[in-house]
């Protein structure tokens, strides 16, 4: 693919403004890289369209010319979705930010792709409304959606795709289509909409969203428990799920997690695993949860068992959780970090768990472990230097062996990060057999291979 030598000229006749098609040094390395440890690769250029109108405009003269274009949002991805591996555009939406509809009576919103979650939730609380899709992040909402983003509340409310309802798609050669409606359900053809959602800008740039969102919770409680081991809080969490305990939020740290967390944050909890759990309602009933809760978790050796509904103190101990990367990276400044993202059925997580932790205790690695226990997705961080090729490559072949152990476990290798250009090779081996049919669909609707190339498939 060539990228030809006026390319901000021609840009600037579709997008007619200085300040929005930018070569300028610092914003081509700000869209070079994501979170992740993936090497930064710079676009040619970077356009900050205000419309749906001038996304249709770019992508019809990329897609004449053969030029690359990669979607970004808020950069947080961690897979590489938004490096710019082949050059070319970085189609940058943060300026597609208005909320455009909010219908507390059908308990939905229809918002442009720049939103962000945190933007979407300060205008349905009001309305005594949540979008509860949680992935940690301030993400943009169309990010989370073209990576099926979920998070620490997936274990009740599941991840997008459980919470987008319709989408405006740009497709490769500037056509505009609509999938879904505003309607909760329906069964009209193909559902194109669960297509979009988790295709990584592979096959359109989605512009709009129409979105599900939920009443806040009248009561809500939240409890930790102090547990000898990852193992233990495994079969805690798993115990739980069992029991239909109606839980928002089922989180797992490892020590050496709470131990980073304790240094970065001047907290002083006990250096042990440790398991977080949210309990929410809409009337009675919470404390016989809570108890119900306690029982169980002491049935598989839990101790310092503690409960808090203060929204603050709530509010508080959740950003710890959040902060858990930010502080593990803190204890070797300058490092990246290569995160796993396996995920397998709830009954096999402390099976999985004291496997990984046997692997990382044989690997030389440093690398602290989170769960979304509740749904059986664990990361294992490892803390690199991406210009140390040895270690790299260490981490990946521990990171490979882990997917190995989830697949044969029934699981996947991506519970939620996605593929990008890191787990290309997983994909292949978790689907070997879909990939033939995944490339038709990729052919079909970027025939001439511009959106998001290297991504998702293995070439």
């Amino acid at each position: 693919m060539g990228v030809t030598a006026d390319l901000r000229t021609q840009l600037l006749r579709l997008v007619p403004d200085e300040k929005r098609v930018s070569d300028g040094e610092s914003v081509l390395d700000l869209h070079a890289a994501d979170f992740s440890h993936h090497a930064p690769h710079r676009p040619d250029v970077v356009v900050f369209p205000e419309s749906t109108q001038e996304v249709s405009a770019v992508l019809a003269w990329a897609d004449g010319e053969g030029v690359p274009v990669v979607a970004f949002g808020a950069g947080s991805s961690l897979e590489g979705h938004v490096i710019p591996v082949a050059g070319g555009i970085s189609l940058d939406l943060t300026r597609m930010n208005r909320i455009l509809e909010l219908r507390p009576e059908d308990l939905t919103a229809t918002v442009q792709a720049g939103v962000t979650r945190l933007q979407l939730d300060a205008a349905a609380g009001p309305h005594g409304l949540f979008f509860p899709v949680d992935p940690g992040a301030d993400a943009t909402l169309g990010g989370m959606a073209a990576t099926n983003a979920s998070g620490t509340t997936t274990v009740r409310y599941g991840g997008m795709r459980a919470h987008v309802l319709a989408l405006e798609v740009v497709l490769a050669d500037g056509r505009v289509v609509r999938t879904g409606s505003r309607a909760v359900k329906t069964s009209a053809g193909y559902n194109l909409t669960h297509l979009f959602v988790g295709s990584e800008g592979t096959l359109g740039v989605i512009t709009e969203l129409t979105l599900r969102l939920r009443p806040i919770p009248e009561l809500v409680v939240v409890a930790r428990a102090a547990f000898p081991s990852v193992e233990a809080a495994c079969r805690g969490a798993a115990a739980l799920v069992a029991a239909g305990v109606p839980m928002s939020r089922c989180e797992l740290l490892d020590a050496e997690t709470i131990a980073a967390l304790n240094a970065y944050k001047g907290t002083s909890l006990p250096e042990s695993p440790y398991l977080f759990v949210e309990l929410g309602s809409g009337g009675g009933g919470l404390a016989d949860d809570l108890e119900t809760t306690r029982v169980l978790l002491e049935d598989e050796g839990a101790t310092a068992f503690e409960s808090e509904s203060d929204p603050t103190a709530r509010a508080r101990l959740w950003e710890a959780r959040h902060d858990s990367l930010h502080a593990s990276l803190a204890l070797a400044p300058g490092s990246k970090m290569m995160t796993t993202d396996v995920a397998v059925p709830v009954s096999q997580l402390a099976g999985a768990m004291e496997h990984a932790r046997a692997v990382v205790e044989g690997s030389g690695l440093r690398g602290g472990v989170v769960a979304h226990a509740g749904d059986g997705n664990y990361h294992v961080a490892f803390l690199l230097d991406p210009g140390d090729e040895e270690s790299v490559a260490r981490a990946a072949r521990l990171n490979s062996a882990l997917v190995d152990d989830a697949l044969a476990r029934g699981g996947t290798c991506t519970g939620e990060h996605g593929i990008g250009v890191g787990k290309l090779a997983y994909l292949e081996r978790e689907h070997g057999d879909l990939l033939p049919l995944m490339r038709g669909i990729k052919e079909l609707f970027d025939p001439h291979g511009i959106l998001n190339p290297g991504k998702v498939l293995p070439q």
